[in-house]
């Protein structure tokens, strides 16, 4: 059975969700933690409890805005040695539950917060493992730092980043303006108020069928998966998106997930669904900008599933570190043309300053024939590097500068850092600081800048040599 061909959760009566469902299916295959954020209204609770009851699961809801830590564990007592402590155990506590479904999270007292973290990260509470365990689900509202003009929810706070980085999936649910018409009328419709949520066994025998198919899945597509995720990872990274070690991980599983619910098969689509749902930033209140995450997932999709030139030009894009783009090229361009694209693309990407340090360090190995990039790549790094070193020097900008009565903020920064350089470095760092100033490119950290400039020197001598 594909659910791409039948929406399970409307089965449930859960309408509006059809773009998100291949996330819910895969939290369900996988069994990691799913954190859904939306605003009042828009049916988070009642999907995550209309799951519990169509897989007919031992599900306790908790508020975790009015709960007390003893709903959880019930009332301790000392075992009759006195060396330990037992729980009275009621219709409430969690010990014998198979779902959990944390509602309000982002209310929830912090030291309560601290306690639901092994919950949600280990299935253990108070150091007890919970063995029935299976399925751990939370819900929130936008935090206060993630709320439009028109939303107001006092009290609804960031989570802390460690404890939303547990969650695997954290997925934004739709509101009323996001849905198609028909699916406002089946919301609409007060009918299904009520009635509990069955559906005659699809959805359970669904989730047995992608679970055993999941080992499927990583033995096929292993490779092209975490070869997506490690890329992504360091895409957003250069975007100033960090996503932690453990994070790239849990993408890499949630792609496996979500290629068992779409029966083994593999889309850019399906791909790029899973990183928009795997991100835990909007958790504590600072989204990715959409494009931002579809930029990534281009490169990370480019990277794992094409093959040849294309393969090798996005892996130097993908290179974090200048010095290790611009041994790339001199050392793996395949051919000159794919070589004059690389170069034009990473001084499409790059900042001014980095275009400057590219195009300063391997134009004139380039006009030796040391790099591959043809005479195109050349002109390429010659329209930045020849106004590089067109200038004169730190002294004829300092006549300028007197001359029009105005003193550059980053001068006296820059001097300072080149008092400390001595011979063809310093000359270097001069001519290139002089550059910046004359265009008016915010010089920003000049000892940074001057290290990165040395190492990427450093990198083709050492190529080159």
């Amino acid at each position: 059975m594909s659910s791409e061909k039948h929406h399970f959760l409307r089965d449930l009566g859960v309408y509006g969700y059809d773009h998100v469902e291949p996330v819910i299916l895969a939290a369900l295959v996988t069994g990691d933690p799913l954190l859904l954020i939306g605003k009042a209204g828009t049916g988070k609770t009642f999907l995550l409890n209309s799951l519990s009851e169509a897989l007919g699961l031992e599900h306790r809801h908790y508020n975790a805005s009015l709960i007390a830590f003893d709903d959880l564990v019930g009332f301790p007592y000392p075992e009759k040695d006195g060396e330990g402590i037992r729980y009275i155990e009621t219709p409430a506590t969690v010990w014998q539950a198979q779902s959990v479904l944390i509602d309000e999270i982002s209310r929830c007292k912090p030291e309560h917060q601290n306690r639901l973290f092994s919950l949600v990260h280990e299935r253990r509470i108070q150091g007890i493992g919970l063995p029935n365990l299976r399925y751990r689900w939370a819900a929130m509202n936008p935090s206060s730092t993630d709320q439009g003009v028109d939303d107001f929810y006092e009290g609804s706070v960031p989570l802390d980043q460690a404890l939303a980085d547990r969650f695997a999936f954290v997925t934004e649910v739709p509101d009323w303006d996001e849905l198609e018409e028909s699916d406002r009328k089946l919301v609409a419709d007060p009918a299904g108020e009520g009635a509990l949520s069955e559906d005659g066994g699809k959805l359970a025998k669904f989730i047995e069928e992608s679970t055993k198919a999941l080992d499927r899945a990583q033995a096929a597509h292993r490779k092209s998966v975490i070869d997506y995720a490690a890329a992504a990872a360091t895409a957003l990274g250069q975007n100033r998106v960090r996503i932690s070690p453990r994070r790239a991980r849990q993408l890499a599983r949630n792609l496996l997930g979500l290629t068992a619910v779409n029966e083994g098969r593999v889309t850019s689509g399906l791909f790029r669904l899973g990183l928009e749902n795997s991100l835990p930033h909007r958790a504590w209140g600072v989204a990715p900008k959409r494009e931002t995450i579809r930029a990534a997932h281009k490169l990370a999709w480019d990277h794992a599933f094409l093959s040849g030139d294309e393969q090798w030009l996005n892996g130097v894009l993908l290179e974090s570190r200048l010095d290790a783009k611009i041994a790339k090229i001199l050392k793996e361009s395949p051919d000159e043309d794919t070589g004059a694209i690389a170069v034009s693309r990473i001084l499409a990407a790059a900042g001014p300053v980095d275009q400057a340090i590219f195009a300063f360090s391997l134009y004139p190995a380039a006009l030796e024939g040391h790099a591959k990039i043809g005479a195109e790549g050349i002109a390429t790094l010659s329209n930045t590097a020849h106004s590089i070193l067109d200038v004169n020097g730190e002294v004829s900008w300092q006549e300028r500068a007197s001359e029009s009565g105005t003193n550059h903020p980053d001068l006296a920064e820059c001097a300072r850092v080149l008092s400390k350089k001595r011979g063809g470095r310093k000359e270097r760092a001069s001519q290139f600081f002089s550059y910046l100033v004359a265009n008016g490119i915010s010089v920003g950290d000049p000892e940074l800048i001057e290290k990165e400039l040395n190492r990427c020197i450093l990198k083709v001598r050492s190529i080159t040599k």
